[in-house]
């Protein structure tokens, strides 16, 4: 239908002139030299573009459309809503000092980063957003403290001035390219123009920096914790379901017990190889049996952790993992691996507090772009000690397994897929929960179809790893919609998921700094398994298979189903991932027709 298709571009471009970071992401670069109006003005016109937006959309009945667009118009329709949260609940911009650092970097490090235009047209997009920093920085001011019943996060404000440097960082990252591009006469010519806006965006950062510090920081009485019932209402526009907290936790619980239970099954297999010339605990010596297990699985756990390389090549050894991953996944015909780039390189500074490996991939309009699988240094500051433990959190199984979950066929290559998707709705408002959940889920499939079979240490941290997606979860909650202290957390993380202190102390820091993302990775892969596992039955009926849903056995803990007649798993994972990035419930209705 042109009529549905023409007015869905209308609305994109309504959403890029409104959220022109969110445009420059997209890959949509016609605003890339401006900020969001952070104004109650800009904030009010946002309000009645959502409003607007959302009658038409209700307005259009089913009749009139394909059932592709009538995924694309249900999704548009759950965006809008989810924008209105945010600007009209949750109001970030009153409360949390960090927002307005992420704003900076996402507006910024894009144009320095992907040559999607020549160097000077990019530049002088820096210049201009970099014009505009002090207005950022005014508009902060005037936000922060705003909001009666929702003081300042102290803990937001405390990584804000932690991260302001990193921004600093690019504006001289952005003067230092135009230097090392004085054969290009265009470059040149912005150059002047670009280190005066560099100072200035300095100088506004600097001032920030002293408001923050000065001014705001003994006010600052928030925990950044939202309570129960806001959560709830973000958990319902995080997963666009009426999935509760208290069905997470249930579900979190159930697989944390389960996972632990394979944990120590494996433990026990290989204790003598791993932790050789020393007795098996027992009951008897340590008190309890869940004492015994509980130092069985970490004293191995421990010692697989030493086998990791120096931190100085961290970035390294990922090359090396991820080139015998797509090796693997080409050899095995699990999935077709298209040749796109993928530069592995250190996380830029103003995200290093955020996590310790991510993925950063090109909008859907910034074809052939290159994606960034980002490796976070352990900080400069750190003892030997601390870098040991975060070393040995980042042991050489895990980085294959994250390379994984980053990569191939984890998030870089969903990406990949769900950009060439031909709905542009869909690749625009991609979920994080799709994203997330897919790149834990098929995780568990490359161990399934035989990833390093022969190494039952591989499969004790990917268990680790797995146990961690479930208690970012329970911690989330705990802490967002409960009371968790950070003993409890730490004692869940460390003792319960047998993480390192390290790694641990972050995620705590994390899940205070975020809401409803960490419950994103254990939640978006149960949905993963429950599509397979429906998919597996389907296929198990259809191609006459007398034992019928019983062909398809309930998983110990997640996966290994097993063969299934009729079901192909690269027609599963290509079909999953062909349809953009959409909620969970709506690829349900692509791939089941519910």
């Amino acid at each position: 239908m042109a009529g549905f298709a023409e007015r869905v571009d209308a609305l994109l471009g309504d959403f890029f002139r409104l959220y022109p970071v969110a445009a420059t992401a997209a890959g949509n670069h016609a605003f890339d030299g401006e900020w969001p109006d952070l104004t109650d003005a800009g904030v009010a016109a946002r309000l009645a573009f959502v409003d607007d937006w959302s009658a038409e959309l209700q307005s259009i009945r089913d009749g009139s459309l394909t059932p592709d667009e009538r995924i694309d118009r249900d999704l548009l329709i759950s965006e809008l809503a989810a924008l209105r949260f945010d600007e009209g609940e949750l109001r970030e911009a009153g409360w949390d000092p960090l927002s307005y650092v992420y704003l900076l970097g996402g507006g910024i490090f894009p144009l320095l980063a992907r040559d999607f235009a020549p160097l000077a047209t990019r530049l002088a997009s820096v210049a201009a957003r970099l014009e505009g920093v002090p207005a950022v920085v005014a508009a902060a001011r005037a936000q922060l403290g705003r909001i009666d019943d929702r003081p300042v996060s102290r803990l937001h404000l405390e990584m804000a001035l932690r991260q302001i440097p990193g921004i600093a960082s690019l504006a001289d990252d952005a003067v230092a390219q135009a230097a090392a591009a004085q054969s290009d006469p265009a470059v040149v010519a912005i150059q002047p123009r670009l280190e005066k806006a560099a100072a200035t965006a300095r100088k506004a950062l600097d001032g920030y920096a002293r408001y923050l510090r000065d001014d705001l920081q003994p006010r600052s009485r928030g925990e950044g914790r939202l309570g129960h019932d806001l959560f709830a209402r973000k958990l319902r526009h995080t997963f666009r379901s009426d999935l509760t907290d208290e069905q997470i936790l249930t579900q979190a619980s159930h697989e944390y017990d389960a996972v632990r239970a394979e944990m120590i099954r494996i433990a026990l297999k290989i204790w003598k190889q791993w932790v050789p010339g020393e007795p098996l605990p027992t009951a008897a010596r340590e008190g309890s049996q869940e004492a015994a297990d509980q130092k069985i699985v970490s004293r191995v756990a421990v010692a697989i952790g030493r086998a990791h390389h120096p931190a100085a090549e961290l970035v390294e050894t990922c090359k090396e993992s991820y080139r015998e991953i797509v090796d693997f996944c080409k050899r095995k015909k699990l999935i077709d691996v298209p040749d796109e780039p993928l530069e592995i390189e250190w996380t830029p500074p103003f995200l290093r507090e955020f996590a310790g490996a991510m993925l950063d991939s090109p909008g859907p309009l910034d074809m052939g772009q290159k994606s960034f699988y980002f490796m976070t240094p352990p900080p400069d500051d750190w003892t030997a000690e601390q870098v040991e433990s975060y070393l040995a959190e980042e042991n050489d199984r895990q980085i294959a397994l994250t390379t994984i979950h980053e990569g191939t066929p984890g998030h870089y290559l969903q990406l990949v897929y769900s950009n060439r998707c031909p709905s542009i709705a869909r690749a625009v408002f991609g979920s994080g929960v799709f994203a997330e959940g897919w790149a834990v889920y098929v995780t568990q499939v490359m161990m399934d179809v035989g990833f390093h079979a022969d190494d039952p240490a591989l499969l004790l941290i990917h268990w680790k790893f797995y146990l961690r997606a479930i208690t970012n979860a329970m911690i989330d909650i705990g802490i967002h919609a409960g009371s968790m202290t950070e003993a409890e957390a730490m004692d869940l993380m460390v003792r319960g998921g047998f993480q390192e202190e390290s790694e641990a102390r972050k995620k705590w820091d994390r899940a205070r700094l975020t809401s409803t993302q960490l419950s994103t990775y254990f939640v978006g892969s149960m949905e993963m398994w429950n599509l397979e596992r429906e998919r597996r039955v389907r296929a198990a009926v259809a191609s006459g298979d007398p034992r019928g849903i019983s062909a398809v056995p309930e998983p110990r803990v997640v996966g290994a189903f097993g063969e299934t007649p009729g079901f192909s798993y690269k027609e599963h994972l290509e079909s999953v991932i062909a349809h953009g990035s959409p909620p969970i419930p709506l690829i349900r209705r692509i791939l089941l027709g519910e």
